[in-house]
Formats: structure tokens, sequence, C-alpha cells
């Protein structure tokens, strides 16, 4: 069992939600911090809940910890304005990263979008993009950009544009071969498990990598084989032999003779019982 701990914001959401409950079924994690605005319904011996005010979070608020899961993310509708969009979508992040580099977290794992670009003639994509320039910007000692195409999963709220997003992808997806492959809709829990398997590989000495909806796609953890232990590995059989046996004559079944001369059999009349007595030598 590794002895990692994890710090997730933006846990209520569709792919957040999923993270942490696989944060915190995996045996590399002791300890899942969730900062929220509103207490998760998901509940785990490992899982500590935080509520805060993101306006008026602070370094104290942070703790130590081996991984910062961005997942925050919301539409102009629900949000309200472009004002508070650029909020939830923009300034906390950015906020939330300013203060995990200041307690030394070692990776941040945030998700933009596909298409994120700050010169995008797409508003969303240009919030998204100028999110990860800003990011980049900040010198952390890691970051993993998560760009997911379309996210498919069962939300707590309905978004009717998704939902007819999610079906239209859903009836193109054999025309989306080659470069259109990573315009695919994607599962949320997928996308979860990538970023677990994307924080746990060792050896990545890129400041920056930015991870695309088709490799997200492919990301799982590595199987692992057990060792094919034999009962003769596990048991010494050697250490059991009979004082002068041989291999071949391992192989045969011993004959067991009893000296029926020792012994004679006596009926009583009473109980019927059998009884051996032995017989005195003479």
């Amino acid at each position: 069992m590794g002895m990692r701990a994890a710090i997730v914001v933006g846990a209520t959401g569709l792919t957040g939600t999923s993270l942490v409950k696989q944060l915190c079924e995996n045996d590399e994690y002791v300890s899942v911090t969730v900062i929220a605005r509103r207490e998760p319904a998901f509940t785990h011996p490992k899982l500590e809940v935080k509520i805060c005010n993101f306006d008026t979070l602070e370094e104290k608020d942070i703790e130590l910890a081996h991984e910062l899961y961005c997942c925050l993310g919301t539409t102009i509708k629900k949000a309200g304005s472009r004002e508070e969009f650029e909020k939830v979508d923009f300034e906390y992040p950015l906020t939330i990263a300013s203060l995990a580099k200041k307690r030394g977290i070692p990776h941040m794992l945030v998700i933009t979008a596909m298409g994120a670009n700050e010169n995008s003639p797409f508003y969303y994509n240009r919030v998204k993009g100028k999110l990860e320039h800003d990011l980049m910007e900040l010198g952390l000692q890691r970051l993993s950009i998560i760009r997911p195409s379309l996210l498919v999963g069962e939300r707590e709220e309905f978004r009717l544009g998704e939902k007819a997003g999610e079906q239209v992808l859903k009836f193109v997806k054999p025309l989306l071969v080659g470069p259109l492959k990573r315009s695919r809709s994607i599962e949320a829990s997928q996308v979860a498990k990538a970023m677990i398997v994307i924080a746990l590989q060792n050896g990545t000495k890129q400041p920056v990598t930015v991870y695309q909806s088709q490799e997200l796609a492919k990301l799982d953890f590595p199987e692992t084989q057990d060792e094919d232990v034999s009962k003769e590995k596990l048991f010494n059989w050697d250490k059991h032999k009979l004082p002068g046996s041989n291999d071949e004559g391992d192989k045969v079944n011993r004959e067991v003779v009893i000296n029926r001369d020792k012994y004679k059999i006596e009926e009583t009349v009473v109980d019927k019982e059998v009884n051996f007595h032995h017989r005195e030598d003479k």
C-alpha cells in the first residue's frame, strides 16, 4: 500500500465525483481531501471534506499533498453571467494553483477542454486557453493539463446542450477516425482514471504536459502479474522424505502390514463391543 495524499477541488461535478471515489478505492492513496462549497454525497474512511468559500481561500486551507486535482467547471447558464463563469473556470483554479505552489505541492492536474486556446474565436475555449497560459506562467513544479472532449456520464443536473451533443457524437462516432478521433466523446470516469494514472507515473521530467482526449481514452493502470508459485515451491518435500527412500521408491505405494498374531478379538454378550487385548508374550 502506498502513502500518497491528494486534494480535489471540483469534487461534486461529473468527473470530480468519479475521481474522488477512485482515489479512495486506490491502494496508493491513504488520504483524500476535498475542498468544496457544499458537502458531497460520497463518504469514505479516507475522505476528509473541507467546506470553504472559494472567494476567501487562504494558504492554510490547502494542506500538504502529493497531487492537487482541479475539476472545477461550470456553464454560463448555470453561473448566471460571463463574470461568474470566469470566476469559477478561471479565477478559482488560478488562485488555488498559486496557493498550492506556496504550500509546496509538487503536481497539479487540471481539466480544461479540447480546443482550449486563448486566441480561439469561441469564448469558452478562450477562457480555458487563458487558464492554461497563466498556469504555465506560475512555474509549477509539475503541471498536467487534461483536455477531454465532450464528457458523458450521469450528471446530477440535466444539461440539454450536452445531452444533444452526446447523442450526435454517438451517431457520428464511427466516422470520427484519424485526426477526428480526438472529437469522440469520453466517459467522465475514464478521464478520472486517466488522471490518477498520470499522477502515478514515474520518471516524468517535463514540467508541463498536455493530454488530449484520445490519449486519455487509452490510459489505464498497468497490469499486475501474480507470480506463479507451484505447491512444490511452497512446500519443501525433501524435508519430509523417509530415511533411505529414493525417488523411484517414492513413486510406489507402500504396503502397510499389521501383525495380527499380537492381538486377539473377544466379543462379549453384554454390550457386544469389540475390544482389543494385548496378548502376553510367551
